[in-house]
């Protein structure tokens, strides 16, 4: 099953919970005829609940169905503590008038939020452009992963904000915000405003690392154009998405120069990450969203 959406028509039938909701389910049906059945998002069976146990894994509904009380019986018991961290600047609004980079971060956070919560795992969320935006607790229960749902459909729905984004500043924020060793996932494009602060962006990540934390970095772009500048051979108008210079071309003028700096800028993070032993992960917005869900449960059952 290929978990994928049209981004551009999510407002027109649904909203961001029951996308969340859509895309879990779907994944999760999904797994059972992959090779990663074997991971554990569901309980795995129920017990008869004995006195004196705690009741918090007593189910209700069997209860309600039989008078008689059962607790669910986990595959996995060890809980995760999870942040996810999504860059909110402007260059994640490209490209118009659809802004596929932010509403395909949202989403996949929606998704993976949704995913913990079904495992029992803690999850926190931290917004930034130039700085940290908005910063939530770490909990793992349905009411606070409904508000950070609320959060991230108000986020969806906004119009763009003019926003720098200073991904290196931030990275060092974070890592001094999160007290105990956890997964931070992070949804970014890596376009910091101050190109010269490219080795303090690795000095975060270092950061992060160093205080014991395991990072997946989901480098969201949109490959046709931002990575392969993929554009019609004609005249082009482009916009600098956090300065608003304009400049005028003509794509194949510029494509050749333009792909070798962009890859060397692609390598030089993917050999960053993976001498820092950070999960660097190709976040292309034009494809599904199972490489995101299925991210997250590889680097799950490697951390239990």
């Amino acid at each position: 099953m290929k978990l994928k959406l049209d981004i551009n028509e999510l407002k027109q039938f649904s909203n961001i919970e029951m996308l969340a909701r859509q895309l879990v389910e779907g994944f999760i049906t999904g797994l059972h005829k992959s090779p990663y059945h074997g991971f554990s998002v569901e309980f795995a069976e129920h017990q008869l609940y004995n006195s004196g146990e705690s009741t918090r894994h007593i189910d209700w509904k069997v209860f309600a169905k039989t008078d008689r009380l059962y607790t669910k019986r986990y595959e996995e018991e060890t809980n995760l503590r999870c942040y996810i961290v999504l860059d909110t600047s402007s260059s994640m609004y490209y490209p118009k008038p659809s802004n596929d980079k932010i509403k395909y971060s949202i989403l996949s956070s929606a998704a993976l939020a949704f995913l913990m919560q079904k495992q029992r795992d803690a999850v926190g969320l931290f917004t930034f452009s130039d700085h940290i935006d908005f910063q939530s607790e770490i909990r793992s229960t349905s009411k606070h992963v409904h508000n950070l749902l609320l959060n991230l459909q108000r986020l969806f729905d906004e119009e763009q904000k003019e926003s720098k984004s200073s991904v290196a500043q931030t990275l060092h924020d974070i890592a001094g915000k999160i007290p105990r060793r956890s997964l931070v996932i992070l949804f970014s494009d890596m376009l910091d405003s101050d190109p010269e602060k490219q080795n303090e962006v690795f000095r975060g990540l270092q950061n992060l690392k160093h205080n014991k934390h395991e990072v997946i970095m989901f480098h969201v772009n949109d490959k046709k154009t931002e990575l392969e500048f993929d554009f019609e051979d004609r005249p082009h108008k482009f916009q600098d998405a956090e300065t608003g210079e304009i400049i005028k071309l003509t794509p194949t003028d510029i494509k050749e120069s333009y792909y070798e700096q962009m890859n060397t800028h692609y390598k030089e993070l993917y050999l960053k990450c993976h001498q820092l032993k950070i999960d660097f992960i190709d976040a292309d917005i034009s494809l599904g969203f199972e490489n995101i869900l299925e991210s997250y449960l590889i680097k799950r059952s490697k951390m239990n």
